[in-house]
Order: structure tokens, then C-alpha cells, then sequence
């Protein structure tokens, strides 16, 4: 839709009306429409719009409990919008039916009184999509309103199981079904699977050793985690608000890639021990841990990174013992063998981190899949090139789905038989804190939200067999 005549405002600036309560929807509708437009990450932008408006306290909390959750639960809202829509949600404005979400988040999962969120979400409407748009905005809502999300999704969940579960968990079919694959022989763990994609995880820190430790995040406000030595968890507040955080000497890091890291640090070697290689370091965070680790043992780290703004988020969370690249890493620069140690953590669709990137459901199809597969079986070709006979490769992803984990491992290595996989779970099960039950029988490994309370990600080491030196 054009913008409307009588609107001279900049798109995009919220008005302000004095009551918090517009700030703080229109803070949520800004995020999830700059999501939807612009490719946005709700965790990295919605923080800056916090800070920009003001909004502290009860209104910030809001303010985060309306984007996620409308995030979250798009799947779930759209169908019961489209009944209670006499138009198809596909001819609806986009902003429109990103207001029509916000409001169906209120009145079918927050306390927020019926009244109340119709109300403002009709304001919100009228605001960013004029009053004729209001009315229909309003006459929605109140079809909404008259049920609760229980007795929705009796009528509006469909009768086969996948169907079923992808819109009361609000995920996309494929999802569902590439989740259920990937749990095997533990099919009967998926719905606990997509609830724990819903559940907003606490914030998990990361002290570097030796700048940073656990008690002093402990001291800061935050508590121990149960499996890395290194972890901290966080309920509430900004992270940077802890000034280890905020001075570099801690970061924020998922518990499971914590453990990745200091698992393929941990591996015994014979031989030299000194070249430690992060193929695909951008943002920095297993890079820095391992950094850290390895200046504690006289090795130092090269991390390389093809996008040069990822590489220089890379510079600012490590040393300057490490190295830091611009590298395309399927056409390495280094001789082969020239490393003792490779990480390879490759770009994935991000399945295994939907609790905190809730966004990326929605943005990935079955297809990014098979477009992901080549450079995912390129990168892992490179790093078995750049580690030494003897040397240690992880490959890691972030995802669950068969076809970015096990299935990529076997495919490259059935032209390797020069490598062999090594028991991973044992390997994390040596760096833990705590017993780490349930990553699999081997030789891979897989972490579980619902399992562990970390993200879903993938690990498989391999060693480089031959001559070693």
C-alpha cells in the first residue's frame, strides 16, 4: 500500500503520544517488520531500540516479550487469522498483518487484558496503516478474542500429525519433519523438542580464561551453568551492563559452543601443537575461547573469515596474539598440513538455534538446505587439507538436520580414507563440568535443547591419520 497522503511522518518513527504503552508496541512492531524487510536479527537490533527510546524496566520486558512471542508464534497466528479474516492473509498489507500478529500474540499467549490489546493494537493500526485499516484491524482482533489459543487450535490445527504439530508449535512442516528425522529412535521426543524452540532461553556467558572467571560473572549477578567450566548464566538484566562483558574479558557464547571448542582442544596430539586454524571464525565467539585456550598452552590461533565485517567482529574478541584474516576458506591460502588444529563451524540454516533466533524459521526453506550442501562438504574438504597427519579437524554446525550434519561428514570422508572419526561424545564428555547424557551413540555428537538446555548443534571429530610429526 502507498503511503497515505495526510501521513507527512518519516516511515518508520514512532509517534509519541506520552503513553509508554504506544512506545513499547511500536518498538515491537519496528523489530519484527525490520525482520521481515530488512533481514534484521530481532536479539541484535531490538537491544539498540531499547536503549534509543528510553525503554526500561516493565516496558523494556514487554517490549521483548511482544517481538519474540510474535515471532515465535507466526505459524500459530496466521491461522487463526485467516479465519478470522474475510480477506486472504496473502492480499493483506504486510504491515497490517505484522500489527494483526502483535495483537493476536497479546490476546492468545500474555495476560494482557482482551480490551486492552485490542485497543492499542487498533491505535498501532491506525498509526502505521490508517483508519480505514483500523476497522478491519478491529473487527479481526475481536473475532480473535472470542476464544482462547486452546480452543483455536482445536479448530484450526490440522488432522495429520505434522500439520498438527507444525501449527501448535509454530514451526513449517519441513521443519517438523527434518527435526523428527533427526531424532531418530527418539521420535517420541519431538514435541518436547518444539516446545523447548519456544522457550526463551536465559543468557549464557562466557568467562576467557585467564582474564575473565565464573565467579566474577557469579559476583556480577549471574549463576554457574551445569556443563562448561567456562559458563554462566544470566535471568535477566544486559549483559553488558557486567563489566567483564562490557571490557571483552567475557562474552556471550551458548554452553554447547563452549564445549565444541574445548573439546577440540582438548584432543590428545603426538607432536607438534602449536597452529591452531578457525576456518569460518565470524562473530568471534568459539575463536575466542579458543584463543584463550591456546595462548594458555604456548599455541597460537589464525581465524579466518570470507565477509570482512564478520572478520573484524572476529578482531574485537581476541587477542593480539591471534591472527585475524579475510579468507575464503574453500580456497585456503596455506600450504596443506600447515595446522595442528582446525575448527570448521559451518554456515548452516541455524535449525539448532531457533530459541534465540526465532526469526530464522520463517526465513529458511527445505531449499537452502541442498544450496548450503556443497560449500558445507567444500569448507570440511579444505579443512581436512589444511590439518597435518596426526592433526585434529571439528566440524561443527548449528543445526540438526541431517543433511548439514552426518550426512555431510560420511559424504566427504568416503573419498578420505586417510581420516578417522573419533568418539566426539566421549571427547565432550572429558572437557565437561558435569555428565553429559544423551548426544549419541557416536562417533558424532548431538546437543539437544530439550535435552541439555543448549542449543542444537552438531559436532564430529575427525583425525588426520599418517605420518605424524
Amino acid at each position: 500500500m502507498p503511503p497515505r497522503a495526510h501521513d507527512t511522518r518519516r516511515p518508520g518513527r514512532p509517534r509519541r503520544t506520552g503513553r509508554p504503552q504506544d512506545l513499547v508496541r511500536r518498538t515491537a512492531f519496528d523489530v519484527i517488520r525490520a525482520v521481515d524487510t530488512r533481514d534484521a536479527y530481532a536479539n541484535l537490533l531490538l537491544p539498540a531500540r531499547l536503549r534509543d527510546r528510553g525503554l526500561t524496566g516493565r516496558d523494556a520486558a514487554l517490549a521483548t516479550e511482544l517481538t519474540y512471542g510474535t515471532l515465535r508464534g507466526r505459524g500459530t497466528y496466521d491461522a487463526v487469522l485467516a479465519v478470522c479474516s474475510d480477506r486472504d492473509l496473502r492480499r493483506i498489507d504486510a504491515p497490517l498483518l505484522a500489527v494483526l500478529r502483535l495483537g493476536a500474540h497479546q490476546l492468545l499467549r500474555t495476560r494482557i487484558p482482551s480490551h486492552a490489546a485490542v485497543a492499542t493494537t487498533v491505535e498501532l493500526a491506525r498509526d502505521v496503516a490508517g483508519p480505514g485499516q483500523a476497522k478491519f484491524a478491529n473487527a479481526v482482533l475481536r473475532k480473535v478474542a472470542t476464544r482462547d489459543l486452546d480452543a483455536w487450535l482445536e479448530i484450526v490445527a490440522p488432522t495429520d500429525e505434522t500439520g498438527r504439530l507444525a501449527v501448535t508449535y509454530s514451526h513449517p512442516r519441513w521443519i517438523v519433519s527434518s527435526l523428527r528425522d533427526a531424532l531418530g529412535t527418539a521420535r517420541d521426543e519431538l514435541e518436547a523438542l518444539l516446545a523447548a524452540d519456544n522457550d526463551r532461553p536465559r543468557v549464557t556467558l562466557v568467562a576467557r580464561p585467564p582474564r575473565a572467571s565464573v565467579d566474577e560473572l557469579i559476583a556480577a549477578g549471574a549463576e554457574a551453568a551445569t556443563y562448561s567450566p567456562y559458563a554462566a548464566l544470566l535471568s535477566e538484566g544486559d549483559p553488558a551492563a557486567i563489566d567483564a562483558v562490557r571490557e571483552g574479558r567475557a562474552g556471550v557464547q551458548d554452553e554447547a559452543s563452549q564445549l565444541v571448542a574445548l573439546a577440540l582442544a582438548a584432543v590428545p596430539l603426538d607432536g607438534r601443537d602449536g597452529r591452531w586454524l578457525d576456518l569460518c571464525a565470524g562473530p568471534g565467539g568459539k575463536a575466542a575461547l579458543l584463543a584463550a585456550v591456546a595462548a594458555g598452552r604456548d599455541a597460537r590461533l589464525l581465524a579466518c573469515d570470507v565477509q570482512p565485517h564478520r572478520a573484524g567482529l572476529v578482531r574485537r574478541t581476541v587477542d593480539e596474539r591471534t591472527g585475524v584474516a579475510v579468507v575464503d576458506g574453500t580456497t585456503p591460502a596455506w600450504p596443506a598440513g600447515a595446522f595442528d588444529r582446525v575448527l570448521v563451524d559451518v554456515p548452516c540454516t541455524g535449525l539448532g538455534a531457533l530459541r534465540r533466533r526465532p526469526e530464522a524459521r520463517w526465513r529458511r526453506g527445505p531449499e537452502t538446505v541442498a544450496e548450503l550442501g556443497p560449500l558445507q562438504r567444500g569448507l570440511l574438504a579444505s579443512a581436512l587439507e589444511a590439518v597435518r597427519p596426526g592433526g585434529v579437524v571439528a566440524y561443527v554446525t548449528c543445526s540438526p538436520h541431517l543433511a548439514e550434519t552426518r550426512v555431510v561428514v560420511d559424504d566427504v570422508l568416503k573419498v578420505r580414507p586417510d581420516v578417522e572419526r573419533l568418539d566426539t561424545p566421549a571427547a565432550l564428555a572429558e572437557v565437561s563440568a558435569a555428565p553429559l547424557p544423551d548426544l549419541g551413540s557416536g562417533p558424532y555428537a548431538q546437543f539437544w535443547p530439550h535435552r541439555h538446555g543448549t542449543d542444537a548443534m552438531f559436532m564430529a571429530l575427525l583425525r588426520r591419520a599418517g605420518e605424524r610429526r
